[in-house]
């Protein structure tokens, strides 16, 4: 049953059907069994398909309300709500991943890139989640990112080569992270050009 889950998932994938492929890996990844690289990259697709699509989305609505605020418009409460449907489902999603690899795939994690892969997918679903949030509960939801994204690279600098593909994508995500839902500028640029200079040393 566990490899009919992952062939649907390929199937689905394939058929750009990326709702039925995160419950495929889902299932699989709720086995006691520790993924292998392929598994973990059709997760990461599966779970990045389906919430890219909706920061598209979000994206384009907080383009049009603010047109329509700027204007005026009557419809500015349609589209606060639609809004925040697409909010709602985009926590959804990010909750169910972060639930997975709390619960069953950080702790399945048997070496280094295991656990820096599983510890950069909950700091890059944390900052998605950052991304539409205000105030306190930003600033909440951030610092979990930013704990995840220390834990990883902590992980990584000990365990995975300067040029690792792992480690250079945490680099780069967590400087985006520090940059723009941070506001950290200076610190973002010095740990991308940090990451730079140790991969062709």
């Amino acid at each position: 049953m566990s490899d009919d889950n992952v062939f649907m998932a390929k199937l689905a994938e394939q058929a750009e059907r990326y709702e039925e492929m995160v419950e495929h890996m889902k299932a699989f990844a709720q086995q006691p069994n520790e993924l292998g690289l392929e598994e973990r990259n059709l997760l990461s697709v599966a779970y990045k398909n389906v919430v890219g699509a909706r920061r598209a989305s979000l994206r384009v609505i907080s383009s049009i309300l603010d047109k329509e605020t700027a204007k005026g418009s009557d419809k500015i409460g349609a589209i606060q709500a639609y809004k925040s449907k697409v909010e709602c489902e985009l926590e959804n999603i990010c909750n169910d991943i972060l639930g997975l690899l709390d619960d069953s795939l950080i702790k399945t994690a048997k070496d280094t890139e295991s656990n820096v892969f599983y510890q950069k997918m909950k700091a890059d679903y944390f900052r998605y989640l950052a991304e539409f949030k205000d105030g306190d509960v930003r600033k909440e939801i951030g610092d979990k990112a930013k704990e995840a994204y220390s834990t990883a690279t902590e992980e990584a600098a000990r365990g995975l080569a300067p040029t690792h593909p792992i480690r250079l994508g945490l680099t780069l995500n967590y400087s985006v992270f520090l940059y723009e839902v941070q506001g950290e500028t200076s610190e973002a640029c010095t740990l991308a050009k940090q990451a730079f200079d140790d991969a062709i040393a």
